[in-house]
């Protein structure tokens, strides 16, 4: 497959013609009663919004759904200080003629990851903790997944192999703020190793990524909890005391810091509060960075539109200067 249309580049005006994958379909109805749909389309380099197809050409969309691959002909226009595409035709690929995972967002290759959480794990002091953290990242089908898994359904990390990135920034955040802090490494470090889990069952990734039935029952913080319990009681031995198990267990219910953001419960331990700023400051730093990168976010000069992945703020990038030509 050809390299995809840079979406977050497209040009004003700019006619596409390629291959997209519908990330959501959002069936509207006027005041008169009328059917119009927006199709949100992506690629592994980000997605866009299509201009509505008002009532007389509904047949256009009839039958698309959430993960169709389809191939697609437009122009680039723009609404409300943001790109969109008018689409000329849009044409369903049948299912097997496309490479879906292709099309997905992807960090790329995750063994850097990986070479660094197995170092730090493997210098984990308490042997206690490190078997605790390995029924999991010691099972091979657990780190297949663990690998391709995005961190977010969209968002921060929202990629194949985004929750395996995350978790590297997490744990190298978790480290530095322990030394300061002077937080127990290992408690901190297995958290970071841990907190997430519960994604593996919450998401799925095999069309474009989306909740699980179980994930938007539950949710992955109580997920995760409950993968942990159930690994815990299935060990042939116990790799930690009750009391660790449950200080593990904490940190997993109290990563997200506050019960508004969907913590069950807050940090009562130092190593808690630690590993909860240092997710915030992985997943928050990520969303500027995604957000400064997408030029579709600056369609006037330096400072963005809204962003509604950080509290709707607005973000300002400087212009480059212009090199200086050389001396001679």
């Amino acid at each position: 497959m050809p390299n995809p249309v840079d979406i977050p580049r497209l040009a004003l005006n700019a006619r596409v013609q390629d291959t997209f994958l519908v990330w959501d379909v959002k069936a509207r109805t006027l005041e008169s009663g009328d059917p119009f749909t927006i199709l949100i389309l992506g690629n592994s380099t980000g997605r866009i919004a299509t201009e509505p197809f008002w009532p007389e050409r509904q047949q256009e969309v009839a039958g698309l759904r959430k993960g169709h691959a389809v191939q697609v002909i437009a122009e680039v226009g723009t609404y409300r200080e943001k790109k969109q595409l008018k689409i000329v035709s849009v044409r369903h690929l049948p299912a097997g003629t496309v490479n879906v995972k292709a099309l997905l967002p992807s960090v790329g290759s995750v063994d850097r990851y990986w070479d660094v959480l197995d170092a730090w794990r493997r210098e984990m002091m308490r042997p206690s903790l490190r078997g605790a953290v390995d029924l999991f990242f010691e099972d091979d089908l657990f780190r297949a997944q663990y690998g391709e898994c995005p961190a977010a359904i969209s968002g921060h990390h929202a990629a194949v192999g985004g929750l395996l990135k995350h978790t590297a920034e997490v744990a190298a955040i978790a480290r530095t703020l322990a030394r300061v802090s002077g937080a127990d490494p290992d408690t901190v470090l297995a958290g970071a190793f841990l907190h997430d889990i519960g994604k593996l069952e919450s998401y799925r990734w095999d069309g474009v990524f989306d909740m699980t039935e179980r994930g938007r029952l539950l949710g992955h913080v109580a997920i995760g909890v409950l993968m942990f319990d159930r690994r815990f009681a299935e060990a042939p031995q116990p790799p930690c005391s009750g009391q660790e198990r449950a200080v593990l267990m904490h940190l997993i219910l109290s990563h997200h810091g506050r019960l508004e953001w969907g913590a069950p419960v807050q940090p009562m331990t130092l190593e808690a509060e630690v590993l909860h700023w240092a997710d915030n400051a992985s997943a928050k730093t990520a969303s500027v960075a995604e957000a400064i990168r997408d030029e579709g976010n600056f369609p006037d000069g330096p400072i963005s539109t809204p962003q509604r992945f950080l509290d709707w703020r607005r973000l300002y990038r400087p212009e480059r200067p212009e090199p200086e030509p050389p001396t001679s």
